[in-house]
């Protein structure tokens, strides 16, 4: 059985991750979505809303599933028995720090290889950050996350002004 772990902080899940998702999917027996809590990005959703919104966008994908993890990437798959490791690449800048990632990490465990789809090109300007910024601001997330989970990012947003 062919393992692949694509890991991340999804904060939240953007239909740029959910390309990658199907596509990675369809290349593999099963893949783990591999949940980090990532403090250094000052995450707006916890690890368990998180891994609760990708479930919800990935139920139609019967090998995929969604776990949390805290570590090494290379661990995480090792105990998964993961033989690959998915990475999207947005723009050529992506590739640059991802090929470091990459390299590290096949050092630490070179049973374990990267793969990397680059986004499709409709989202290659799409972004958390960005999802969560347009959303602060009351626009229109249409386009930048899966509309099953925008009612979940404005109530966020709500909470988020509710304690300021």
């Amino acid at each position: 059985m062919k393992i692949a772990l694509y890991p991340g902080t999804f904060d939240p899940v953007t239909l740029g991750h959910l390309d990658i998702i199907k596509r990675a999917a369809g290349v593999c027996d099963r893949l783990v979505i591999g949940v980090l809590p990532n403090s250094a990005k000052h995450p707006w959703f916890s690890v368990d809303e998180r891994m609760d919104l990708i479930e919800k966008v990935t139920k139609d994908l019967p090998n995929v599933v969604v776990e949390s993890f805290d570590g090494l990437t290379v661990d995480f798959g090792k105990k998964i028995g993961a033989s690959v490791i998915v990475r999207g690449l947005r723009a050529i800048t992506d590739f640059e720090y991802e090929l470091q990632i990459a390299q590290i990490n096949h050092r630490l465990n070179p049973d374990i290889d990267t793969i990397f789809f680059t986004t499709s090109q409709e989202y290659s300007y799409v972004s958390s950050s960005i999802a969560k910024e347009i959303a602060l601001y009351g626009g229109d997330v249409s386009g930048l996350i899966p509309a099953d989970i925008a009612d979940d990012l404005f109530r966020k947003v709500k909470e988020r002004i509710k304690k300021q």
